[in-house]
């Protein structure tokens, strides 16, 4: 997989435009972010899936406890039917903070995740599902046949990849730099040890770093584009992965404090150069490209994801052509 991310914060038809552009500038992936606060991704799939021809479509990642499980498959079924089944289900948790901001309680999420997609798996075969667990389920299925579709779980932590690779068909691994997949590979690995028969060949599973990417000509200009999405990882990074790239935890965790105070401005301006280098791949065409082959050292495949630039549709051309050699 060579994806981008489109974020659905500008009106439907601009985002499935940019779908239109990634999709002639090679990419073979076109996923959505999946946030309330903007456009509903879905909608957004449907329009990028009618504008498009041969770009995989789904969303990144949806969120089991914003939708119910059984009508997030559902959703998604009827997005690989509107497709012409180039659709894959991106899944994961979510943060705490979005949830509690909904009233809505981080329980169990790993269990979430994992009884959410296995629900939509039986549900896609034709079957009627109860389900009781982190969420209920009763005499529920989907009116009509839909095939197999691929997994995807949007996995940091050690728990969650670990489960990805011994579950799922692959995983966005919310990371963008080489140390941290290296890392990220090693836990997967360990899942696709334990997989169970009958769960696909563990040499078809797909690492794909979900990275953070920013692009532009002036170098300076692609990192400061950086700054929010790097502070929102940071001030939700774990201490260690932290430590690893030797970042201060008092100060990731002001950052975390602004945000969740509405400060975004303060919380911006504290991202440090180092935070953008360990949580960012961002500069000119040139440095992205030496960054992708790095992370891809680690990963099978890369998924560029926000802000991919201060100019969004510089950013779809320059990213198609740092990562031309690797598309299809």
């Amino acid at each position: 997989m060579i994806g981008i991310e489109l974020t659905p914060d500008r009106p439907v038809s601009e985002v499935a435009d940019y779908a239109v552009q990634a999709e002639e500038a090679g990419f073979d992936t076109v996923l959505t972010s999946c946030h309330y606060n903007n456009r509903d991704p879905f909608l957004a799939l449907a329009a990028i899936a009618r504008a498009t021809e041969e770009v995989t479509v789904g969303p990144a990642a949806a969120n089991p406890y914003t939708t119910h499980p059984v009508k997030l498959a559902s959703q998604v079924a009827t997005l690989a039917e509107a497709s012409d089944g180039r659709a894959l289900l991106g899944i994961g948790a979510g943060d705490r903070s979005t949830l509690s901001s909904l009233g809505i309680e981080f329980d169990r999420p790993l269990r979430r995740v994992l009884e959410s997609f296995r629900v939509a798996r039986e549900l896609w075969a034709g079957e009627t599902v109860d389900h009781e667990g982190t969420f209920e389920a009763r005499d529920a299925a989907l009116g009509y046949a839909v095939d197999s579709l691929p997994v995807y779980v949007g996995a940091q932590g050690p728990h969650m990849l670990r489960m990805s690779g011994k579950h799922a068909n692959g995983a966005l691994i919310n990371a963008s730099h080489s140390a941290d997949l290296e890392w990220s590979a090693e836990r997967i690995g360990e899942g696709l040890d334990d997989r169970p028969e009958g769960y696909g060949d563990p040499e078809e599973f797909d690492a794909a770093a979900f990275a953070s990417v920013s692009i532009a000509e002036d170098g300076d200009r692609a990192r400061e584009a950086a700054r929010p999405p790097v502070a929102f990882i940071v001030g939700g990074a774990a201490e260690p992965v932290l430590d690893r790239h030797a970042i201060d935890p008092e100060r990731a965790s002001g950052i975390g404090d602004h945000l969740a105070s509405g400060n975004f401005t303060e919380a911006f301006e504290a991202v440090t150069p180092g935070m953008i280098e360990a949580f960012a791949i961002a500069g000119t065409p040139e440095t992205v490209a030496e960054r992708i082959d790095d992370v891809l050292e680690h990963a099978d495949s890369v998924v560029c994801g926000s802000p991919l630039g201060p100019e969004k549709e510089e950013a779809i051309s320059l990213l198609g052509a740092a990562t031309d050699r690797y598309c299809r």
